[in-house]
């Protein structure tokens, strides 16, 4: 698991559209990368839609919104299209969760990723993680207080 102020590992995954995001290819701009467990699942949506609400705030800082499940891409697309949002929704299929274990935020217990956010600076360095138990959303207002930082 990546500790603040270090290097973050990369990833290469698929979005809901099956285009790869590598987060090396990101590099020069801030990343929040926000692990939730399951596409279509109410407190996941609430959460989701929160950000969506709140996009202005990522985009003000000039940061890239990246969202992570264990969902294949074919269902987040369908779950981006039901719920309009405007961001990347990546999969972590296959092989089954290891960006989200590569981070820390894996359940191996239970196959899916654990509400886990990390804040990733230009230069691949994590400044802050947000993280929250089953069934807790994460408050906007901690993502707020984390980019006032970068």
């Amino acid at each position: 698991m990546p500790t603040a102020g270090a290097a973050v590992p990369d990833f290469c995954l698929p979005n809901q559209f099956g285009e790869e995001v590598r987060l090396e290819g990101l590099r020069g701009a801030g990343v929040v990368l926000v692990f939730f467990p399951f596409a279509f699942s109410q407190v996941c949506r609430g959460e989701l839609a929160e950000l969506q609400a709140g996009r202005s705030l990522f985009e003000d800082a000039g940061v890239r919104l990246l969202a992570v499940s264990c969902d294949s891409k074919y269902a987040l697309r369908a779950w981006a299209e039901q719920e309009g949002f405007g961001f990347d929704l990546l999969s972590d299929f296959w092989p089954h969760g290891d960006t989200a274990r590569a981070y820390g935020a894996f359940d191996e217990h239970r196959g899916l990723a654990q509400r886990a956010s990390f804040v990733i600076d230009g230069q691949g360095i994590l400044r802050a993680c947000i993280r929250s138990g089953p069934g807790a959303p994460r408050p906007l207002e901690q993502y707020r207080t984390a980019l006032e930082e970068l």
